[in-house]
């Protein structure tokens, strides 16, 4: 085995440039995740299209997650400065083409550009800080990406809602555009090209049978009882590809010269282990992200942006605890205890969640979910920090590109499967048949007694949602400790990034 990924030298000026240029496209890309969320409405009674609603979503969620393992071979081949300046430019091509949407069409279209763009981002952001940090250092700026992951998750709404009142829907895409170009010019000007160019064999075959596999899986899971009706015979044939272009992947990537995604990568514990805790927390996080808004606004009363702000407390136990593990892993070079602390805080936060309802204090659910942020933010930093520390420096970018795929993946087929249970629930409320789409304004038009019984309905259909997401983390602790501790050290290869 070749020794684990090593940083180049750099100035610390650049560095620190480089740092924020990526931070500055990560909250770009991560924001496109959840800006669009309170600007759907005004966008679906400007273009229609109605029934294709959900594909605003899963158009982005799909381009992105299926090109992510392919910017992180293309960037471990070829350097990833020059990624990087591709991912942006599908980005920003995509932003500009939501803009200019006149019809639902256009829009999905768009935001399948824009995905393809910021599968990249993520992909290649946490791939350039193994590039520039030493792997002791790596964690605080993990850290620092993970808080701006959890501010999208609050910023995102209150901006779209906000963009929609003073302008309008089309800028909460314009805005990418002046924003990404200053972030990649100061990019540009901090990262240096690698020096040498060596030919190398690129993997199509693996890249293709993965990306109908992950494609196949997303669909599924995202439109599943929906589009594709559960019992229907197009679902059962995307299952079946899906099934067979993954036994193709397994058999490709065991000849491949230059694999995609070397299969040996899962005979590393702290690869494996990783992978499974990245999943499993995607699940728990988005989870609840997804449906804590649905719970505010419903069976609370709160408005949209009184309950993007009532969010707030994940995001500061976020930033604290991502916060103390960058600087634990600094001072220690270690990182094994990390994970089993977060898993256990966002279990006790789940479950502390069980207990919500309609008189539930903004105190008790502001202490409930600054626990659950609090786990989130001790895990975040680790799984990428600890890959990087324990692949060969060839593969880092690889590696790294498949922790945020399963991330993904966690999330997308997490938030199906609730999004159907919940909406199960929702359908036993008499006289409410769609009690999943109940909007607060809808719902002020309510009988008193009705809205009373719409909102002990959202209680009654989100229990289970927590349970599950308690028994996610739970899981995820049982990985944790089995996770191999490789001591992250300082280590120092010529530059040539």
């Amino acid at each position: 085995m070749n020794s684990p990924a090593t940083p180049q030298t750099a100035q610390t000026g650049s560095t620190m440039l480089v740092i924020v240029s990526i931070g500055l496209l990560l909250l770009l890309a991560s924001l496109d995740q959840t800006i669009v969320s309170t600007a759907l409405p005004t966008i679906v009674a400007d273009l229609g299209g109605l029934e294709h609603l959900s594909w605003v979503f899963t158009a982005y969620i799909l381009s992105s997650t299926v090109v992510a393992p392919l910017y992180g071979k293309l960037g471990d081949l070829y350097g990833r400065r020059s990624m990087v300046f591709v991912s942006v430019g599908l980005f920003l091509l995509g932003s500009a083409m939501c803009g200019f949407s006149n019809s639902m069409t256009m829009l999905i279209v768009s935001r399948t550009v824009q995905g393809l763009g910021g599968g990249g981002l993520f992909v290649l952001a946490l791939s350039v800080v193994g590039d520039v940090i030493a792997p002791k250092d790596r964690g605080k700026v993990q850290g620092m990406f993970a808080a701006v992951f959890s501010l999208s998750s609050v910023i995102g709404p209150l901006a779209g809602g906000w963009f929609v009142e003073v302008a309008s829907w089309n800028w909460i895409f314009f805005i990418n555009i002046p924003l990404g170009a200053i972030a990649v010019a100061v990019f540009a000007s901090s990262f240096g090209a690698k020096a040498e160019r060596v030919s190398h064999k690129i993997d199509w075959a693996g890249a293709a049978a993965l990306s109908i596999a992950l494609s196949a899986l997303i669909l599924v899971s995202s439109l599943g009882g929906k589009d594709l009706p559960w019992n229907g015979a197009l679902t059962w044939g995307v299952v079946a590809a899906g099934f067979a272009a993954l036994v193709a992947f397994i058999m490709i990537e065991r000849v491949a010269e230059e694999p995609i995604l070397p299969l040996e990568l899962f005979n590393l514990n702290v690869f494996s282990v990783t992978s499974v805790i990245g999943f499993l927390t995607g699940a728990a996080m988005l989870g609840i992200i997804s449906f804590l808004p649905i719970f505010l606004q419903i069976a609370q009363g709160y408005t949209p942006t009184n309950s993007g702000f009532m969010l707030i407390p994940m995001t500061v136990g976020i930033l604290s605890t991502s916060t103390f593990a960058g600087i634990y892993m600094g001072k220690t070079g270690r990182y094994r205890m990390l994970p089993m602390c977060g898993t256990a805080a966002m279990a006790f936060g789940a479950f502390l969640m069980t207990f919500l309802d309609v008189q539930t204090s903004a105190f008790y659910f502001a202490a409930a979910l600054l626990i659950f942020g609090t786990g989130m933010g001790f895990i975040f930093p680790v799984v990428t920090t600890a890959v990087q520390n324990a692949v060969p420096r060839q593969q880092m970018g690889t590696a790294t590109a498949s922790g945020v795929m399963f991330r993904q993946i966690g999330g997308s087929v997490s938030v199906a499967i609730f999004g159907a249970l919940f909406a199960q629930r929702m359908a036993g409320i008499p006289g409410l048949p769609a009690g999943s789409e109940i909007a607060p304004h809808a719902l002020a038009a309510l009988p008193t007694e009705m809205r009373a019984q719409v909102a002990e309905g959202i209680v009654f259909a989100l229990h289970p949602i927590y349970w599950i997401v308690m028994v996610l983390a739970l899981i995820g602790f049982a990985f944790s400790l089995v996770l191999k501790e490789i001591p992250l050290v300082n280590r120092h290869v010529p530059k040539g990034e």
